[in-house]
């Protein structure tokens, strides 16, 4: 690395937007995943447009300097941490909403529009984004397309790849180009808008986005229930969904429900082992029939008690105990955060798993998630200073893994798999599949520079290098 690649950054891009000083940088070197190790970066890059970034790029490819896209750095699998002698391409300046089309219910965004500015945004036009991270007042567009982010509606309406239509994006090489399509059908060529959709960042940079919006739903009829254990919860889960599809399913634990009571005083039951909550925006009486169907559901499964509202204000508040589960764990002390999915029908099964896992490894878990599309995010607690806990919380983390594969599912349904679950990928995918990702990888970035060594497996050796070894 020498002073020309700093040289050449600035006479691309606008003096002030290349930064290189250490205390300056520090803030740019990882995202919320806080066990995940970053490295030290050459420079952070703060480009405006498009035609920047691919110049940062091109110079960047030119010198065989490492790139590390980054959006909000809300994710929370080190997906945009540095690696060392890298440069930061930070794309939260790039934060314009382009156009909204209501008559094609379609909206053009800059990466670093923020999830909720788009949501406000289409409601203006009365129109409505569906995507809905927990993290949507401060996560951006862009770092939703890398991670193929999802949220709480996606029972219903799929995650973020379901609502991309189109893709501006700069290549490793810094070559610009577009994918996807913005008509209503499409079947020319490859899908590489959803290809690049969930790349975390490691085969190009997206630099604009083109996604589906839908007319606003009706208010939302909020259905609560609490259950004594979490199989049963669980089974009523499973039940439900084959008579309805709600427009959200979500689960909090025994632990969760206690630490979301504790910090934020919501009279909520903790006697109760689970709590479900479920919404419907079906309209008029469709909407009421399909609460008397989740009611039947939860009592066929012992519901302990059962709960039903049409006002908007009880409705968001009954669902911010969903949202504050993360944080209300999160003050207990060091966490590991996971993010298995397992087909529905057998999520009983994973969360008594993770039951015995907590009982065997002693570690503290409190569990939560999407219950209607069996995405659960199992939260390991370890008190701070305690490398006894920690060390069990670990090996809880890995075995709740493990058993999510051993299940059918999968080690990430929608937070990406970044640095931190990078090695877990060999047991998840075949020696065929990871030749599959690595051809890929090398097609599109054969100097192996963007975001090198995050959410794909390591490179293996070919046939020929093996001969030669």
């Amino acid at each position: 690395m020498t002073d020309g690649f700093l040289t050449a950054l600035r006479g691309v891009l606008d003096p002030g937007d290349v930064i290189d000083q250490p205390d300056s940088m520090e803030g740019y070197r990882r995202d919320q995943a806080a066990e995940v190790p970053a490295g030290s970066p050459r420079a952070i890059v703060l480009p405006r447009t498009s035609a920047q970034v691919a110049a940062a790029v091109r110079v960047a490819a030119a010198h065989g300097v490492p790139m590390v896209p980054r959006g909000a750095g809300s994710g929370l699998a080190g997906g945009a941490n540095a690696v060392d002698g890298c440069v930061v391409i930070c794309l939260d300046r790039m934060d314009r909403i382009v156009r909204i089309d209501a008559a094609d219910g379609v909206a053009v965004v800059e990466p670093g529009v923020l999830n909720t500015a788009l949501r406000d945004a289409a409601r203006e036009h009365d129109l409505w984004y569906a995507p809905d991270p927990a993290s949507r007042d401060f996560c951006t567009i862009g770092g939703n397309v890398a991670t193929n982010a999802g949220g709480l509606c996606c029972v219903k309406y799929g995650v973020t790849r379901d609502s991309v239509l189109a893709l501006e994006v700069v290549l490793p090489d810094g070559s610009l180009t577009r994918v996807g399509r913005t008509s209503v059908k499409g079947v020319a060529g490859y899908d590489l808008a959803a290809l690049f959709t969930g790349s975390e960042g490691t085969l190009g940079i997206v630099t604009e986005i083109t996604v589906r919006l839908r007319p606003v739903p009706p208010p939302a009829l909020t259905v609560l229930a609490t259950f004594p254990t979490m199989s049963a919860a669980a089974h009523a889960v499973r039940d439900c969904l084959v008579r309805t599809t709600p427009s959200l399913l979500e689960i909090l634990d025994r632990t969760t429900i206690r630490a979301v009571n504790e910090w934020k005083s919501m009279d909520l039951d903790t006697s109760a082992a689970a709590l479900l909550i479920a919404q419907t925006d079906l309209p008029g009486a469709s909407g009421v029939e399909d609460t008397r169907l989740l009611e039947t559901s939860f009592a066929a499964h012992g519901a302990l008690e059962v709960f039903r509202t049409d006002d908007a204000d009880e409705s968001e508040l009954l669902l911010g105990a969903r949202r504050f589960a993360y944080p209300a764990l999160e003050r207990l002390g060091r966490v590991y955060l996971e993010d298995v999915a397992v087909p529905r029908g057998r999520l009983a099964e994973l969360l008594e798993a993770v039951e015995r896992i907590a009982e065997r490894t002693g570690a503290l878990i409190g569990t939560f998630g999407h219950a209607g599309d069996g995405n659960m995010h199992p939260v390991i607690v370890a008190p701070y200073g305690d490398p006894e806990a920690d060390a069990a919380a670990r090996r809880a983390f890995h075995a709740i893994m493990d058993t999510a594969h051993e299940l059918g599912g999968t080690i990430s349904g929608e937070h990406g798999v970044g640095l931190l679950k990078r090695d877990a990928l060999t047991v998840e995918l075949d020696p065929a599949a990871r030749r599959l990702h690595e051809l890929v990888k090398r097609a599109i970035d054969p100097q192996g520079l963007m975001n090198p060594g995050k959410a794909v497996p390591q490179p293996c050796p070919h046939p020929q290098e093996e001969e030669h070894a």
